[in-house]
This record gives C-alpha cells, structure tokens and sequence, in this order.
C-alpha cells in the first residue's frame, strides 16, 4: 500500500496555501487535478488513484494532487470575468514559477506528466500545452480545452491563452515533439465532440498523440478509472 501524505504548499504568487495529497514513495512525477470546484482529494476518493496502484505501489509513478482555485476563479459569479481569468492566470504562474520547480527539484528531473478529468483534464492540457517544454506526458480524460463559457463574451489576452484550441493551432509544432499526449473520451462523453477537434487540431499540425475513444460508457468516474491504468502501463510499465 502506498504512503498518503496531505500537507500544504504557500504560494507567494497567490497569497495562499494551497493543499496537497502526495502519493507513493518515488517514480516520475505526475501532477493531477481534480475536477471542476473538487477537492484536492478527490481523485482519490472516487478511486482514480487506486486505479493506478500498481504502477504507484511498484515505484514507478508518484502522484501529486494539488488543489485548484475554482471557486474563486472560472466559476465566482460575484466578480467579473476579467478578474476571474486574471486570478486563473495567476494560478498558472504559481504552477510554473514556484509548484513545478519545486517537483523538478524533488524528483532531480526536468519534465513532469499531468493528469486530470473532465475540467480537471482542462487544469492539465491547459497547463501541458502553454509549457510543454516542462512536460513530458499528458494525459486529459475527458477534458475540455477552451474556457470561452465562462467569460460572458469577454475577451483578452489571458483568455486567448488559456484556450489550448485556439493557441495550439498558431503554435510551433516542434514544441511537443518530445510529449506524450493522451487526448481520451467515449462515444457518450460530452467533451467528445472537443476532444475530437482537439485531435484534429494536433493532426493537422503533425503533432503526436494518442487519441482513444472508448464505446458505451458516459462522461463520469467509471470510464476514467477504466483508461487510466491502460495509458500509465503503455508509458511506465
């Protein structure tokens, strides 16, 4: 059984300790991020986690499931959609500037893989796709990759930027040569539809990836539980 740690990590850039739930003992590190408004525990309590416990449990991946800022972000109605992108980009620069050099150094390693579910999977190709020079796999189940819903018809830089289908195409390819990507939804997912033109984003610039559509089964915890484990064994095994 693999070691569980909860602790908290301060963010000077934010102001705030975020929380953190740290799984395994050692192997390449995987940054995971829950779903949308979820607790940093919950990949692990609806057992996404578990599903990759052999790889955890045998060394080979170790699992780092930061808490996101939601709440005060994409979905807070009380302000406006420009400070709702602006306090998300910040939550981007503390991923960047202070929480992934602090796993660089941890692990002695310069990539990281991320991970995520539904808007959790946006946390991650978001993140993947602006810095893929930090990133050596990533793995979006059932994500979304645009957050145009929640701007009211607000528009900026920011915006544009945190919009994996609109920056990715005026991208250079070269960028995620190395990364692995794993684009993954279902025939009754719906993030099918964006996640098929995501893919089409990247095949049309001869980008890499992993596109898997699985048959009968819906947007929700069973169908990534089931995927998971199938990705993390063709990469870590």
């Amino acid at each position: 059984m693999a070691r569980i740690e909860h602790t908290d990590y301060y963010s000077h850039i934010l102001g705030i300790s975020l929380k953190l739930e740290v799984t395994g003992h050692y192997g390449h590190p995987i940054i995971m991020f829950p779903t949308s408004q979820g607790q940093y525990t919950q990949n692990n309590d609806f057992k996404l986690n578990e599903s990759i416990s052999h790889f955890v449990d045998s060394g080979k991946v170790k699992l780092y499931n930061i808490e996101t800022i939601d709440n005060v972000s994409f979905y807070d109605k009380n302000i406006s959609p420009a400070e709702r992108i602006s306090n998300y980009e910040l939550y981007v620069q503390f991923l960047i500037q202070e929480f992934i050099p602090y796993i660089q150094s941890l692990h002695s390693v310069h990539r990281v893989a991320v991970a995520g579910a539904s808007f959790g999977g946006y946390h991650a190709s978001n993140f993947a796709f602006r810095f893929p020079d930090v990133v050596s796999h990533l793995f979006c189940l059932s994500g979304a990759f645009s957050i145009r819903n929640f701007m009211d018809g607000f528009s900026n830089d920011q915006v544009y930027f945190n919009c994996p289908r609109e920056f990715v195409k005026n991208d250079e390819a070269f960028k995620f040569k190395h990364m692995h990507i794993v684009l993954s939804t279902s025939d009754q997912d719906i993030c099918l539809d964006q996640t098929r033109e995501m893919a089409g984003i990247l095949g049309s610039k001869g980008i890499n990836h992993w596109y898997d559509e699985q048959k009968w089964i819906n947007h929700d915890w069973p169908l990534w539980r089931m995927v998971f484990p199938i990705f993390i064994s063709r990469f870590f095994s």
